[in-house]
């Protein structure tokens, strides 16, 4: 059977969903001239083919797949769409500190997308290393790694971001305590998942 035959209807509709947004992403950007984002469009397209090409080793559940893809789109949707004279990224939701006119300000868009997303990470991180690790589940190795490795990816992501720094003239990647802020960011969400899902598996045993 060939590899396109088993991959499962809510998995196709999952690649189609991704594949539409980075399309129209794609075409938008291009069309603005924001030639920051196309890392970020090459970086998800690795993502959705390292995702792709794991499904059977993986076996991840519809939702954390959806929940990956609506990561995705908030990405797109945070360097793409405007809100006044900045993108949604740079976007105060809650005034907690500072008004959005330095980095260090309270709660953006840009630091929710980033706990969501590795909070999310360190769910498809535990799901990995308890499938293949049974016997760690509910385990504080199966907590910890997890979350640790979570917060590693979110380190890529910030070289990502600064490789983008250094490649394309004036991006809004930010600087030094923009930086810090996306890596306590990360880490409170991967922190939370892990938390969540101790307190899932606790309530099933």
């Amino acid at each position: 059977m060939s590899y396109l035959a088993r991959i499962k209807p809510a998995e196709k509709a999952v690649a189609g969903f991704v594949i539409l947004y980075l399309v129209v992403f794609s075409a938008w950007f291009f069309s603005i001239g924001n030639n920051e984002f196309i890392i970020y469009i090459v970086t998800m397209l690795v993502l959705l083919g390292l995702i792709g090409s794991t499904l059977r080793v993986g076996e991840y559940p519809a939702a954390m797949l959806w929940a990956l893809a609506g990561w995705g789109l908030l990405h797109c949707a945070g360097g793409g769409v405007p809100v006044g004279d900045k993108v949604l990224y740079a976007t105060q939701i809650l005034p907690i500190l500072g008004d959005g006119s330095t980095e260090m300000t309270l709660l953006k868009y840009d630091q929710i997308v980033h706990a969501l997303g590795f909070g999310i990470t360190a769910w498809v991180l535990w799901h990995v290393l308890t499938r293949h690790y049974p016997d760690t589940r509910n385990t504080w190795t199966a907590y910890t790694f997890p979350a640790l490795a979570a917060m590693g990816l979110g380190a890529v992501n910030e070289i990502i971001e600064f490789s983008a720094v250094v490649i394309v003239q004036d991006t809004g990647v930010g600087g030094y305590i923009n930086t810090a802020l996306d890596l306590c960011f990360n880490g409170l969400g991967a922190v939370i998942a892990v938390l969540v899902i101790a307190a899932t598996q606790r309530g099933r045993r």
